[in-house]
Formats: structure tokens, C-alpha cells, sequence
């Protein structure tokens, strides 16, 4: 899409700014829309979705920071940058965790500026949320949380260091490891995972490494164990917090020596194999208990990742219900293109305890309900099992309700305020009152304009 047809949001209360900033914008081939204050943005943006936000983020009123925290609860996919006079690299490194696409501190080059805006608006097309991208081992994301995750991979991968992933169940730790597996030289060797908490304990050393005939009862052939045949690739040793101490002795041998001895054996087998575990467990604590091997934990964790839960990086709750829409759609036979906007509010809204297993499990249930093209909002709470929804002050509900109402009339009268105030039956003066309260502009709701 050219720069041409990318229209972007600025946001400033400096009226000279806000001409300085339309200029440069103008002139570098963008399509400035104008708001003096995050009230006046908020009605700009209930009329057209632009490309990209640019606000000032000091403001009378509504601030830079209110006004991006409505757009990303909203439209999480709307890429914002926040320009300061009195930034700081903390301000700035706490802005991109919260999802703030861009952070400048004035003054700033106009070419800094443009450059940003250039990639912001590359993030999806005109008037769509931009979906998430899949990136290592398939995984979709749309949150600079999860892209700054997975550029450390790309690093780690690199390397032959053992990894540790930690993060609560459901976030997609096995994902995250097989995005090592396939960054790192390794990848044409094969990825072996393994669930420590889901096999008995008297089996798991077997299917670690190995037994010979005759080993035990019902040996009756020899087997190889999951690090032999993960020979010159990767093992991931799910859920590591749950292995059972006595076997974490076993696994530190293998670990030092790069070796492992089958059961009932004699000899043991050289391995060269990388390994990634992973626990939703605090280790540490663990090991303060006596229930891990703190030398075995320093081995695992030579480097340490951590996926954030699915509350923290909400951009990624849209562009993952989408993807798995695609997905899971036709796996039940059903033409379904995505959600009612209510649909995805409801989903953008939920906190996501059980995190991405969670999602798709509703998204599936969800698909397999529906008959209509756009899955409803009454779908999704049945798969919520009716989750509370938010709660609103009642002057926050009323107020929220009479900008909806003014926007959606304005909208069937294409900016008639004499044929709005009938409607509403009110007369036209307090109807004009109602409008400058909401910073609503007739102007804007102009068929044409």
C-alpha cells in the first residue's frame, strides 16, 4: 500500500505542532488527520480507522497515555507512537512493554519520525487489524513483547547453550521450543519432546534412555530411549519441575558426560543432543524445598526464556482467535470468516487463565456452534461459560452510551443536526451542546468529507 493512501492520526494540543507535523506528513506523501486533544481523537477515530496514531503524550484532559490505552483495549492492532519532550529510556523500555508501537522524545529528526511511521504502517492493511504474522515454528503473534522473544531465539539459536523456558501452562512452551530447535544448526536433526508430568516415574528413565531385552518384566526387545533417537538434534524435556529427583541424577550424567546408559545395560552410548526443558513451576523455590537438584538446574538453565502469559500481550488474543478461525473452520466443515465486532470484544475483554490452550479450545467450540459467517458475541459467552463482563461506573456507562448514540446518529443523518435532534427529540441547541461535550464535529459525519 503507498504512502499515499495511508492515513494517520496526530494528536497534539500545540496548535504550531499539530501544522509542523501536517506539513512534514503532507509532504512525505501521508494523509495527517488533525485532533488537538485524546477527546477530539477518540471522535476522529469512531468515524475512520487510520493507518497509524502519532500522540503527544502530556495533554490537558485526556492524556497521550489514556488515549492509547483506549485505542489498544479497542483496536490493539492500531500501531501508536507517543511523542514526549521528557523521555527516558525506562519511559521508553515500559511504553514498548505495555505495546506502545514507538517512543520519541522531542525534539526528535523529522526523518526518525517518517521512518517509524513507515514501518508502523506496514503492519496490516487500510481499515483491517493487522493480523499476526507467523514467524519461527508457525508461531502467529502480533504483541512486541512476543517479536522481542523471539528475536533473543533467533540469537540463542545460534548457540549450542542448553535453554530453559519457563511460563505459565497454556502459553506455548513446546512452540517456543521448537522455534530454538529450528533456528539453531540442529534443525535438519530430529526434535524429540517429552512430558515429564504425563509418564509413570517407573517408566520415564526407560523412555528417556532406553532399555536392553530383558531389562525388566516385559522387556521382551531392546529400545532405544527418546536421546538416542534425538541423535545430532533436540530434546525438549517438558514440565522438568515434575521429574522425580532420583531420575534428575540420571539426567545431570547424561548431561556432563554426553552419554546415557539404557537400562540393563552394561555400556554406555555417547548422544549428542541439545536440550530444552521447560515448567510452569518456580524451580528455585523447588530447590529450596529439596524437591530439584540445583546443579542440574544451573546445567538446564544456561540461557532462560520467559513467555508472557496471554493477559500481558493482549495484541496477540485478535490475531491468534483469527488465525485459529482459519484453522479450525473447515477442520468442522464450517465457512466462518471471523468474529461480530461484540464477539472479539468479549474475547479482547477476558483475562485468559488458561492463556493460548484456552483461546483455541473457545475459538474451536465456537466454530463447531456456528452457522452464521461472523461467530456472535452469544457464542463466544457460551464459551466463556458467561464470564463476568466489565463493570462501569454508572457515569462511565452513561457517558460511554451518549457518545455512541450521538456517533451512531450523526451517522444515519450524514451530519444533520437539525434531522439528529429530531431524532433524538431534543431541541437544536442542547443536541449542539451534547456534540461540543463529545468534541463531535458535524463536519466529520458530511457524506464527502
Amino acid at each position: 500500500m503507498s504512502e499515499a493512501a495511508s492515513s494517520v492520526l496526530v494528536v497534539d494540543d500545540d496548535a504550531d505542532l499539530l501544522r509542523l507535523l501536517d506539513m512534514r506528513l503532507r509532504s512525505a506523501g501521508f494523509r495527517p488527520v488533525l485532533a488537538g486533544s485524546g477527546e477530539q481523537a477518540l471522535a476522529r477515530l469512531a468515524v475512520a480507522r487510520p493507518r497509524a496514531v502519532i500522540t503527544d503524550l502530556r495533554m490537558p484532559g485526556m492524556d497521550g497515555q489514556a488515549l492509547f490505552e483506549r485505542i489498544h483495549d479497542s483496536d490493539p492492532s492500531l500501531p501508536v507512537i507517543i511523542l514526549t519532550a521528557h523521555g527516558t529510556i525506562p519511559d521508553a523500555v515500559a511504553a514498548a512493554q505495555r505495546g506502545v508501537f514507538g517512543y520519541l522524545t522531542k525534539p526528535f529528526e523529522a526523518t526518525e519520525l517518517l521512518d517509524l511511521l513507515r514501518r508502523a504502517v506496514g503492519e496490516g492493511a487500510a481499515g483491517q487489524p493487522a493480523a499476526g504474522k507467523p514467524r519461527l515454528a508457525g508461531i502467529v503473534t502480533a504483541s512486541p513483547l512476543m517479536a522481542a522473544l523471539l528475536d533473543e531465539v533467533a540469537l540463542v539459536g545460534a548457540s549450542q547453550a542448553n535453554v530453559l523456558i519457563q511460563g505459565e501452562s497454556g502459553t506455548g512452551k513446546e512452540m517456543l521450543a521448537r522455534a530454538v530447535h529450528e533456528a539453531s544448526q540442529r534443525r535438519a536433526g530430529p526434535f524429540v519432546a517429552i512430558n515429564c508430568a504425563a509418564i509413570p516415574e517407573a517408566l520415564l528413565e526407560s523412555e528417556l534412555f532406553g532399555h536392553v531385552k530383558g531389562a525388566y518384566t516385559g522387556a521382551d526387545v531392546a529400545r532405544k530411549g527418546l536421546f538416542q533417537s534425538a541423535q545430532g538434534g533436540t530434546v525438549f524435556l517438558d514440565e522438568i519441575g515434575d521429574m522425580p529427583v532420583a531420575l534428575q541424577a540420571k539426567l545431570l550424567r547424561v548431561l556432563q558426560e554426553r552419554e546415557v546408559r539404557p537400562l540393563g545395560s552394561q555400556h554406555a552410548v555417547p548422544v549428542d543432543v541439545r536440550i530444552v526443558s521447560a515448567t510452569h513451576r518456580d524451580l528455585e523455590a523447588l530447590i529450596a524445598e529439596q524437591g530439584f537438584r540445583e546443579d542440574l538446574y544451573y546445567r538446564l538453565n544456561v540461557v532462560n526464556l520467559h513467555i508472557p502469559p496471554l493477559r500481558e500481550r493482549r495484541e496477540d488474543i485478535a490475531a491468534l482467535a483469527q488465525h485459529f478461525v482459519s484453522t479450525l473452520a473447515p477442520k468442522h466443515g464450517r465457512h466462518v470468516l471471523g468474529f461480530a465486532p461484540e464477539a472479539m470484544e468479549a474475547l479482547m475483554r477476558f483475562d485468559w487463565p488458561g492463556n493460548v490452550r484456552q483461546l483455541m479450545n473457545v475459538v474451536e467450540q465456537c466454530c463447531a456452534l456456528c452457522t452464521t459467517v461472523r461467530i456472535p458475541a452469544a457464542l463466544v459467552a457460551r464459551a466463556l461459560r458467561n464470564k463476568p463482563v466489565e463493570i462501569l461506573s454508572y457515569a462511565e456507562a452513561k457517558d460511554r452510551f451518549e457518545r455512541d448514540y450521538l456517533i451512531q446518529l450523526m451517522k444515519v443523518t450524514a451530519g444533520q443536526v437539525s434531522e439528529a435532534a429530531r431524532l433524538a427529540q431534543r431541541n437544536r441547541t442542547e443536541f449542539y451542546r451534547l456534540l461540543q461535550k463529545h468534541e463531535l464535529s458535524p463536519a466529520l459525519f458530511k457524506q464527502g468529507d
